[in-house]
């Protein structure tokens, strides 16, 4: 994509959502990185299922820690990997309460060295919670940074420092919002709804998707 094509593609997406938040549910920054954490390899509709009553009683790391992590299962058990998760969300808190205070670091590169957190995690909450312009690369954005040719990349953090060098300003913000909600609602990966796709025309994937032919009524008996 051309510069003029990449403002006019955020342009469109911001236009159809102009405050795109999260679909992770959370109350505080400790809540959104251990919701961040659950969320790998799950979904987001799943984690919240899991934590709305893990959340309604454990808001700081010292509480998870007293919790427990056999406690922690049995509010997480519907999630993949959640014995290890579990088990990285009690370290993660322990260090939080041991190095930190119980407070989220504001840095990334101390944030990943936290237990259960990569890369894609500590953007998520320096983005979420402190509103630092980052770009958490999932399978979403991945996705659609290579179909459209908005940023191709082998490996998720080749698409970051592809989005990180051409996503303009006002757009910077919000820009993997808008296009995890894309890849989530419109771009999916097996079938793309391209015909009704709001970026279509500036997108480089070729054999866009026609609208799905409407069934024929059938004959009255």
């Amino acid at each position: 994509m051309t510069r003029d094509q990449i403002f006019e593609f955020f342009r469109r997406l911001a236009e159809d959502n102009p405050s795109p938040e999260t679909e992770l549910e959370f109350g505080n920054t400790y809540q959104l990185l251990v919701a961040v954490v659950l969320s790998a390899q799950a979904t987001d509709v799943g984690v919240n299922k899991a934590t709305r009553r893990l959340f309604a009683d454990v808001t700081t790391p010292a509480q998870m820690v007293a919790l427990g992590e056999d406690g922690l299962k049995a509010h997480i058990k519907t999630i993949g990997l959640f014995n290890s998760k579990a088990k990285n969300v009690i370290a993660l808190s322990e260090r939080l309460m041991a190095e930190f205070a119980g407070e989220v670091p504001r840095d990334r590169d101390t944030l990943v060295t936290l237990p259960g957190v990569g890369r894609k995690t500590a953007n998520v909450v320096m983005n979420c919670a402190f509103g630092d312009e980052t770009f958490a690369v999932d399978t979403h954005v991945f996705r659609v940074g290579n179909r459209t040719g908005l940023a191709r990349g082998k490996t998720p953090e080749q698409v970051e420092a592809k989005l990180e060098k051409r996503v303009p300003q006002p757009f910077r913000r919000h820009a993997h919002h808008w296009l995890i909600l894309h890849g989530r609602y419109t771009c999916k990966a097996r079938v793309p709804e391209c015909w009704r796709c709001p970026v279509s025309d500036l997108c480089a994937y070729k054999p866009k998707t026609p609208a799905p032919r409407a069934r024929a009524p059938l004959a009255a008996a």
